[in-house]
């Protein structure tokens, strides 16, 4: 039986439904930076942010009472599960619970870097990519009737040619180069293993045996062994932003490192076989058409269109890539104007997308106003601890770190999950 129309907008609008009253919801886990625009994109909540990292016992003081005292209260969360109080609180209490995570079109810069999200995943089971539980777009596209929808198939096939013929990606904004001043002329199979960021969550959840970096290389290496393999490793730990678990030069001889900057539809268009072990990369190769082995269960696997090393047996159905497609990017996810906190569609997200990157000092993100009596004026002298405090801070930070504390200082200390670096802050930035 076909899903509904009220079904169809249900999938696509997940705790979303307009009530007569704000709904109070307590929010977990959500950085200082990101609450803004989670005001302006969910209005019709009542937001109460939870400290990061907050102890038992202020829970317990706090936060419980002021939960307890709400009728008709939710739970909103970052990450794929809920602190432990939280949790045992949710249980007892039948309150409900959503899971938030970027969506698949995320930002117009190479890395997320304290951008508001272009789109965001809502999840009332589990995020999209803890592959232990069933989530909804799992029962969504276990579920939908995809070929009876004949204007979504279409909408689909549209999508994915908007995507491929751009070159749009979660992440955007890279470098523009092609593939043959990275890789060089093609002389046989290529094959591209893209490496992860190896305690990530999408690769903690999404994939239950222990595999890194250098096992999916050794994997491919055995397996394509007349190829020529390419292992392209995450632009997060190229840039010193995520820690890498593994060290590339022990696999060294076993492939070719690209360490280049090179945007992803360059780097997969003349590929003939992807390895991954849950990137979304390896969803961005089967749009294109490029056969892909998965190591862990990314969303995408388990349908009949990859090569699993990871079994599902919850899934199980054969789906196409336009319907796999049309679940994954038109029905799950939600889309936001970063500007207005309006919701938005997947096409107007692309199009704002490729007018962002013709226009590259738009990219940047936000500066600080600058004025003669603020905090980093002529009169607030601290400016002029941009230079020495930068230098520490890439010393012990990253790249992006560097970026964001010279965008506006201030903001980049307020974000801070780490108390005492908080409080140093607010010594170097008392005002603000």
């Amino acid at each position: 039986m076909a899903v509904t129309r009220r079904q169809r907008e249900d999938f696509a609008t997940i705790s979303s439904a307009p009530t007569p009253e704000p709904v109070t919801t307590f929010a977990v886990q959500i950085v200082e930076w990101k609450r803004e625009p989670f005001e302006r994109y969910f209005p019709n909540r009542r937001f109460h942010f939870l400290p990061m990292n907050v102890g038992v016992r202020e829970f317990e003081r706090v936060w419980r009472p002021r939960i307890l005292a709400e009728k008709d209260a939710e739970f909103l969360a970052w990450g794929p599960e809920l602190p432990g109080p939280l949790e045992a609180l949710a249980r007892a209490r039948n309150i409900p619970v959503t899971f938030i995570e970027d969506g698949f079109l995320r930002s117009t810069r190479p890395s997320a870097s304290r951008t508001p999200p272009l789109s965001l995943a809502l999840d009332g089971r589990a995020l999209y990519f803890d592959c232990r539980h069933p989530s909804d777009l799992e029962v969504l596209l276990k579920t939908y009737d995809f070929e009876a929808d004949a204007a979504l198939m279409e909408r689909a096939r549209a999508g994915i040619a908007l995507l491929t013929e751009s070159g749009i990606s979660k992440y955007n904004g890279a470098r523009r180069r092609a593939a043959e001043e990275v890789y060089g002329e093609k002389t046989r199979k290529r094959v591209l293993v893209v490496g992860q960021v190896e305690d990530d969550a999408s690769v903690r959840y999404g994939c239950l045996a222990r595999m890194s970096n250098n096992d999916l290389v050794r994997l491919a290496n055995s397996e394509q062994a007349d190829a020529q393999i390419f292992y392209k490793p995450h632009p997060d730990v190229l840039s010193r932003v995520r820690p890498a678990r593994s060290d590339p030069a022990e696999v060294a001889h076993l492939c070719e490192l690209v360490t280049d900057s090179l945007p992803l539809a360059e780097a997969l268009r003349t590929v003939d076989h992807v390895y991954t072990i849950t990137s979304l990369a390896g969803f961005e190769a089967l749009i294109r058409g490029i056969p892909v082995t998965t190591a862990g269960c990314p969303f995408y696997a388990g349908w009949g269109l990859t090569d699993d090393r990871q079994t599902n047996p919850r899934r199980g159905r054969q789906l196409s890539i336009e319907a796999l497609f049309a679940g994954a990017y038109l029905l799950y996810p939600r889309y936001f104007d970063p500007e207005t906190g309006a919701q938005t569609s997947f096409e107007a997200t692309v199009t704002a997308i490729r007018r962002q990157l013709d226009e590259p000092q738009s990219l940047g993100p936000p500066r600080p106003q600058w004025r003669a009596w603020g905090p980093y004026g002529l009169l607030g002298w601290r400016h002029l601890l941009t230079a020495f405090v930068t230098a520490a801070i890439r010393k012990i930070g990253s790249d992006r770190d560097v970026e964001d504390f010279r965008a506006d200082p201030i903001r980049f200390f307020r974000s801070l999950s780490d108390r005492k670096y908080r409080i140093i802050g607010r010594i170097l930035y008392p005002f603000g």
